[in-house]
């Protein structure tokens, strides 16, 4: 499946030429930062293959990471576990969704974003349910968001590689939190939230 630019092409015929799609990618972990991106395509863009980025592969999110780099506007915002474990996950995304939009080269005239997160910019905005896989540059936005942070994720393995965090990119799998049961949270992990059976682990 590969979405098409139909959101788009109803803003482009308003006017609203620079629509920014907005998505984040590391709401659930346990470890590392959340990250979000905005994606603006130039006008009348054909961009076969978009989907919502756990839908594809990691060999294609890769390839279709460098294509939108190559020819759209990309913003990103990184936002860190410690300003997560003072504000909340749900702020942290939208921190790091601003920062992405407020990142773009151009100046959006309007921003779809994904899920139900209003931004705290003027632009016009509308929220989009699982926009990731019905939009294409909200599609976009998610891939973006996806492979930048996995690569984090894998250099944060190379600094603390007991963890496994090249694997589950900070996820609580079984092997996660066996680990953490073993070895307690790493300086990386989000104290603010995790699973019940870790509650009683002590930071490292």
């Amino acid at each position: 499946m590969s979405l098409d630019f139909a959101k788009e092409q109803a803003g482009w015929s308003k006017g609203f030429l620079n629509i920014a799609g907005v998505d984040e990618a590391g709401r659930g972990p346990l470890a590392g930062p959340v990250v979000a991106a905005s994606v603006i395509f130039p006008q009348d863009t054909d961009f076969p293959g978009l989907n919502d980025s756990k839908k594809i592969s990691k060999k294609k999110r890769e390839m279709l990471f460098e294509e939108i780099k190559k020819i759209a506007d990309v913003g990103i915002g990184i936002v860190s576990h410690e300003v997560i474990d003072k504000i909340n996950i749900y702020q942290a995304a939208r921190l790091a969704m601003k920062q992405a939009v407020e990142n773009l080269t151009k100046t959006p005239h309007c921003l779809l974003v994904d899920g139900k997160m209003r931004l705290d910019l003027s632009y016009p905005q509308q929220a989009i349910i699982s926009g990731d896989a019905e939009v294409a540059s909200i599609a976009a936005a998610s891939i973006i968001a996806k492979v930048t942070r996995d690569r984090l994720m894998i250099e944060l393995h190379e600094k603390y590689p007991v963890y496994g965090f090249d694997s589950h990119k900070g996820y609580g799998s079984k092997k996660h939190i066996e680990v953490l049961k073993q070895h307690g949270l790493s300086p990386v992990h989000r104290k603010s939230f995790r699973p019940r059976a870790l509650r009683k682990v002590a930071s490292g």
